[in-house]
């Protein structure tokens, strides 16, 4: 494997792969709230595509982990085929993020195929405000998801994009809800991509803001944070844990390891990148080596800067 030179000593050890735009639910952050969005009519890449691309650039980088996002990666037709691939390339770590809306009939597939870990994007346990951030019903659905896939053995993470004035009344409930099914939550700062490049700000509910709210309930105290990771963590005095993924008022960019891929053969260094690096019909390995570099020097050097590029398109 060639070096990839980056003065912050920079790696890219995670590959998130973008396996559609498609969507079932129309977040608010992502969307605008506007389901017609969501509505991709390009044809799903095949996974024999992606197997391919992803054992080009595990070759190069001997990545630990994969994460397979969308839109939501649920809804691609493949997506046994390729978890079961990304194992049998031999990627350590195979993983998930999705709303879990399908996941109740669908987890048992995924387990067998060589899942691992699932992170689960839930951003409202009550009824009323599900529907207000992501203009779908039936919070159950995604809650019967989580249960299924915890019962089949997966590991399960909760992530939950906190908005000011819009889902904040929800920390403390999603906070209960994840303690007492004993699984991971991380609350998340709003990001300023898509059409919230100009406007994250507004509904910006910072770390500080989430962390008071739990101290109304809990008490508790700050973990170390591990290399390369996103979110920090505190632990309170009952032993649960809780994250917080806080890119605007703790940044997070000096270490990140992660590198993305998108469903028409663009690789990303950055989420904040407009600039797609095309690994599509690339056989020689100096020359994915080359575009590798060029992923490796738009990362972001001390903080996000955000992007008019979807997540919806990129895989948050």
């Amino acid at each position: 494997m060639m070096e990839l030179n980056d003065s912050y000593g920079r790696t890219f050890k995670t590959l998130r792969v973008s396996l559609l735009s498609t969507c079932n639910l129309g977040c608010v952050y992502c969307t605008a709230g506007d389901p017609t969005i969501n509505a991709d009519k390009k044809t799903q890449t095949p996974a024999a595509v992606f197997l391919q691309q992803i054992e080009q650039l595990h070759q190069q980088l001997n990545l630990d982990t994969i994460r397979f996002t969308g839109g939501e990666p649920l809804l691609y037709r493949e997506l046994v085929e390729v978890i079961a691939g990304a194992k049998k390339i031999g990627i350590p770590n195979i993983k998930i993020t999705t709303n879990a809306f399908l996941l109740d009939r669908m987890a048992p597939l995924l387990k067998e195929a060589g899942l691992q870990s699932i992170n689960v994007s839930l951003d409202a346990v009550e009824e009323e405000v599900f529907f207000r951030m992501t203009k779908r019903q039936q919070v159950q659905r995604v809650l019967q998801g989580i249960e299924t896939a915890l019962a089949c053995g997966l590991e399960v993470k909760l992530n939950a994009v906190i908005l000011k004035g819009m889902n904040d009344c929800q920390v403390l409930p999603l906070l209960r809800y994840a303690f007492k099914h004993n699984v991971a939550i991380r609350f998340l700062e709003v990001m300023a991509m898509g059409h919230l490049h100009q406007h994250a700000a507004e509904y910006l509910y910072t770390q500080n803001d989430i962390l008071a709210t739990i101290d109304k309930e809990y008490e508790f105290f700050k973990l170390l944070r591990k290399p390369g990771a996103t979110a920090n963590y505190w632990q309170t005095l009952e032993g649960k844990v809780f994250g917080i993924v806080a890119n605007e008022s703790e940044p997070f960019c000096h270490d990140c390891n992660r590198l993305r891929l998108d469903a028409q053969g663009n690789i990303y260094g950055c989420l904040s990148s407009n600039h797609p690096i095309s690994i599509s019909n690339v056989t020689k390995e100096q020359v994915l080596h080359s575009k590798l570099q060029q992923a490796m020097w738009q990362k972001q050097s001390t903080k996000f800067t955000g992007s008019e590029l979807s997540m919806l398109h990129i895989g948050g």
